[in-house]
Parts: structure tokens; sequence; C-alpha cells
């Protein structure tokens, strides 16, 4: 048979095309059998992460109150608004060719946005008072908004209400949910109950300190999303609820706060002093009535310009701490009467000097040999009557009883770096230290520290661990286990009732100056009080020795004396000026303005018997 040369061709041509076919399909089936078996699952993992999104949940944080309910800190939902610069234009430029009777050209339409925002923003603002003002600018709204950034936050704390109405009215703007942390009562309390950061973690004060208890937990759910970023319905799954954070009740009362602190500023502005604080302790169960410090920050204000204004973070009557000085006193007088001793009325022929272990100590006042009663002692703040009632006591005796007054020993408040104060350990004491620790010098403490030594006397010589957190209850209702204070035993109820009744003399007056102590000021008509002042010099930091011109000046109190109910302790650091000219005697004024409001605002009745006139001195 013959063939052509052109069917010949033809023929090749058909069997390079049915090549070329077959090549094709098998490399199409090669390909399909890689993707199905082999690339396959991974390929199917990559779709669907990338239409799969975890969505957050964000838990509420724990509010906190005082022991009457009233709240010092909250959650408030609100929202932010955001947009994303970049892509703005482009999503006006769409809308106004899809709806050009209804979205106005991009240009105009970044003009009605500049325009009205900022104004529907402080509207909203100006009838929500009890939510933080917002700012928004014109000049800063139109430079983000024209922006190339992938993503801006316009303003935050916005009411859910207005969000809402921005988006209806501009759907280029979007609202993300935002829990703002209000603190309605400003700077008050603020020391104790702390301050969050934007983005909901503890700064200072109890929200640090209790930080991951008051969070919460958050949850979280798994959605699929479509391509134009929307939620697909019914692809909801893996939910975790969020769990929302523990409510912590305090012993704080809000009432006695809030005077307190007042009284506290007002003292540090008046006396020139660097710094005020002040402690109220419930004389029998050692809670935290109220703790002030001068100079609080304000979380609602401008942050920046309040630490340039010197306010400050944080509790200082936990953090600080100073030498005690002369308040300290009353646990030299507590040792020697638990001791056996002395006795209140013994007579003391005390000198104007001492010399122990080579160290002459002598009083804040010259005086030759002075008859003085153990009680008188005290009253008087004698350093030299001290030191010889210490000696009796003896030095592993005395270290005995600074223990069991807690000193050097942290309070475990709950709060965030509270410091433990110092006491030297007894193999490390030198020759001058038993003259310098039983007269208040040699050591350091904290106020908390300060008030809980004479709360141990006030409660029968029983020093309850002081505390601030009355009770915690979690999300669900329940309530979460506080552990009880501890307790220790200092001295016997004779040898507490003896010493408290001891320190009466310290605010009792005298015409004739020979049983007048160191602070009538403090005395409360109506009321037997107990307490003892202070004044203890600070180092001067050119020298490493004690200062002459600057001082910590104290005065712990207890009220009323024959039933405590109240220890009020109070220290100003270096006041420059008092009520009489000087600078020693501001810390008992203010006791007594502190004290007596408090004796009138928890209605605690007047002291049956005003007590006897206390021996100070012999003729």
């Amino acid at each position: 048979m013959i063939v052509d040369a052109s069917t010949a061709r033809f023929n090749k041509r058909v069997r390079i095309v049915l090549l070329i076919v077959v090549l094709v399909v098998l490399a199409m089936v090669l390909r399909l059998t890689w993707v199905q078996l082999i690339a396959g699952p991974n390929l199917a993992e990559q779709a669907s992460q990338q239409r799969t999104a975890v969505i957050a949940e964000p838990a509420h944080r724990g509010q906190i109150t005082d022991r009457n309910g009233q709240v010092l800190a909250y959650t408030m939902e609100a929202r932010s608004l955001s947009v994303h610069p970049n892509r703005l234009r482009q999503y006006m430029e769409e809308r106004h060719e899809l709806y050009p009777d209804q979205a106005a050209a991009p240009d105009q339409r970044l003009d009605e946005i500049v325009r009205t925002l900022p104004g529907m923003i402080e509207e909203a603002s100006k009838k929500n008072t009890s939510q933080r003002r917002p700012e928004i600018k014109e000049k800063d709204l139109r430079d983000t908004l024209t922006s190339n950034s992938t993503y801006e936050v316009l303003v935050r704390d916005v009411d859910p209400d207005v969000a809402e109405a921005v988006v209806r009215r501009f759907p280029e703007i979007t609202a993300e949910r935002q829990d703002v942390r209000m603190y309605p009562n400003g700077a008050v309390g603020q020391n104790v109950v702390g301050k969050i950061s934007a983005d909901n973690q503890g700064q200072f004060g109890l929200e640090l300190a209790q930080d991951s208890h008051l969070q919460g937990i958050n949850g979280s759910r798994t959605v699929d999303v479509a391509g134009d970023g929307y939620a697909i319905p019914g692809s909801t799954r893996d939910e975790h609820p969020a769990v929302d954070g523990d409510a912590y009740k305090l012993t704080i009362d809000l009432d006695a706060q809030t005077f307190v602190q007042q009284q506290v500023q007002q003292a540090r502005e008046k006396s020139g002093a660097k710094a005020a604080n002040a402690v109220v302790l419930d004389a029998q169960t050692g809670e935290i009535v109220a703790m002030a410090s001068s100079d609080t920050i304000n979380p609602n204000g401008d942050i920046q310009q309040q630490l340039r204004d010197k306010k400050v973070f944080g509790d200082r009557n936990t953090a600080d701490t100073f030498e005690p000085g002369s308040v300290a006193k009353v646990m030299t007088a507590a040792a020697a009467i638990e001791e056996g001793k002395t006795a209140p009325d013994e007579v003391l022929q005390v000198p104007g000097s001492i010399n122990m272990a080579g160290v002459t100590v002598k009083d804040a006042w010259q005086h030759g040999v002075l008859p003085l009663t153990t009680t008188g002692v005290f009253s008087k703040s004698s350093n030299v009557g001290t030191l010889m009632l210490a000696q009796r006591v003896g030095q592993d005796k005395m270290y005995d009883y600074f223990q069991k007054f807690g000193i050097g020993q942290p309070t475990d408040l709950g709060l965030p770096y509270e410091s433990s104060g110092y006491m030297p350990a007894l193999p490390q004491w030198s020759g001058g230290t038993f003259a310098n620790l039983p007269i208040g010098q040699g050591m350091s403490v904290t106020m908390v520290q300060m008030a809980s030594i004479y709360q141990a006397l006030a409660n029968k010589g029983v020093r309850v661990q002081p505390h601030l957190i009355e009770s915690i209850t979690a999300a669900d209702g329940t309530n979460i286990p506080v552990p009880e204070p501890a307790s220790t035993r200092v001295v016997s109820p004779a040898t507490a009732e003896t010493a408290v009744n001891m320190f009466r003399g310290v605010t009792q007056a005298d015409p004739t100056g020979l049983n007048r102590g160191t602070a009538p000021q403090a005395a409360i008509p109506g009321y037997q009080i107990s307490g003892k002042t202070g004044t203890a010099q600070q180092i001067n930091p050119d020298t490493g020795a004690y200062s002459n011109s600057a001082y910590w000046i104290t005065f712990t109190g207890i009220a009323p004396a024959d039933n405590p109910r109240f220890v009020v302790s109070l220290m100003l650091d270096n006041p420059q000026r008092g009520p009489d000219g000087g600078a020693g005697g501001t810390a008992a004024p203010l006791f007594n303005d502190i004290a007596s409001w408090l004796l009138d605002h928890y209605n605690v009745p007047l002291s049956p018997d005003p007590g006897p006139m206390l021996r100070l001195q012999d003729h």
C-alpha cells in the first residue's frame, strides 16, 4: 500500500499530539495523585488555618470593695474605635462607586468624619460623667486617617452605645471591646488599691499583689472566616467560657480612709514635712481600718504630670522603714513589767545620763537626778530611765520581746514591696547595741509594724497579724477561704492592761508641769487615751551619723485606753513647723483629730471613768 507524503506527515502529527495529550494527562494524574495522597493533608491544614480564627473572650477583672461594700475599683465594658488607614481610601472609593447617592467621595467622607466624630464623643462624655472623658482632636484625627498605617486606634474608653452609633454612621470605623478599670474615689485609698496599666496588668497596690486572681482567665472560641472577613454562621466550636476574676472585700472603711487621708495630706502641707503617714487598726482584730499616705497619686488624672508634682505610687506604710525612736519604748515598759522588774509607781533615781558599754546616752533635756516613777520614765520619755529598766530585763530577754512584738518580721499584709524592717540578730549585738534598741534606735520598722506593737497591748497582750483582706469571692459566688491571721501571745493580760494604763500619763496635763506628759495635745475630752510620742533622729547622708536637724516625728495611741477600740499610728517625715512653732508637736494634734473623728463616727461610748491622775515624779 502506498502512502503519500502528506498522509505520512499527518499521521506523524497525530501521533505527536496524542503523545502530548497522553503526557499531559499522565502529568495531571501524577499531580492529582501527589496532591491527594502526599501533599493533601498538609494543604488541607493550611486551608483550615487560613479560614479559621480563634476569638478571645476577655474575662472581667474582679471588683474591690471596702468593708461596707462601697466600691473601690470595678471594671466597665467600653469600646475603642479603630481604622485601617492604608485601606481606608480604597474602601471609600468602592462604596462611592456602588452607592453614589448614599456614600460621599473619599475627600468629602474624610471631612465628614473629622468634623463629626469629635463632637459625638464629646457630647456622650458630657452625659456620662462617671466614665473617663476621651479626647480626640481634629488635626490628629485627619493625620491618622490619611496615614499609611495598617492599623490605628482613634479613641479609647468609648461608651458601647456611642461606639455603636459611630460605627452605624461610619462603617469605615471598627468598634473593639475594651475593658476600662474605674476608680470612683480618685486618689482616696489608691496606695492600698493600686492601679492597672492599659493592658490590664497590675502596676502597684492590691491590683499588682493580687493581679493573677483579679484578672481571671480569658475564654476563647474557634470560628471559620469567609473571604470577606466575617464569621461563617454555624462554624463556632471549641468554646471555652471566660472565668471572671475574684472579687476582694477589704477591711478598709472608705469613710475613715477618706477622712484620714485628708488629715494626713493637710498635716504634711501645714508642717512642711517630706511625707506624712497614718495607720488605723482595729485594736481587737488587727484589721486595717484606714491606711493613708500623703501625696497619693490619682489614677484618674494625668499620671506624668502628677509624677512631676512628686505624687507617689504605692504604699509607704508597708514599703518604707524608719527608726521609731521613743514610740518604741512601750516594748521595754511591757518587758520590764512582765518580768517583774518594776511596777508603775516605783520611784527610780534617774540621772541625766547613763553609760552602757562605753556609750553615753542622755535625756532630751538636761537635768540632775530625777525621782521619776516608772510611769513617769515613759510618760516624760526618759532615755536614761528606760535603759535602767532594760538593764534589769537583760539583753536576751529584751531580744525575745522584740521578736514577739514582730520587729524585723514582715506582716504579710498582701501588698507588694513590703519591708521586713530591721532588727539585728542577738549574736550581732555590739557593746552599744543594747544602749540603742530599748529606746527605739538601731532598729527600723514600717508604720504597720509600729501600730501592731500597740495593738498587742490593746488586745490584752495578744498581737494579731495585721490584715487587709476580709473576704474573697469567686466569679460563681463561692467564697474563697482567707487564711486566719496569726496571733502571738506577747505578754499577759495583766501586763498589757498595766502598760496601757501607764501610758495614759503621756497625754496627761498638769499646770504645775510635775505630772505633765509629753503629749497632752493628744488627749480627747471624755475618753481615756494612752499613747507615746517619738522623735527619732534621721541619718545625715553626708556624715553617716545621726542628724541634729532632721527627725521622724511619731505618735501611736490607743483609744479609748479603758476599752480599746482603735490603734492610731502616725509619722511625719522631717516636719519643719508645728502648731506651737516647733516641729515636735505635729503628730499628737494629728492623732487628736483622727481619733476624735473615729470615736464619733463609730459611736464609741465615753469612758465611764476619766481615770486617776497618774504620778510621774516625786516632789
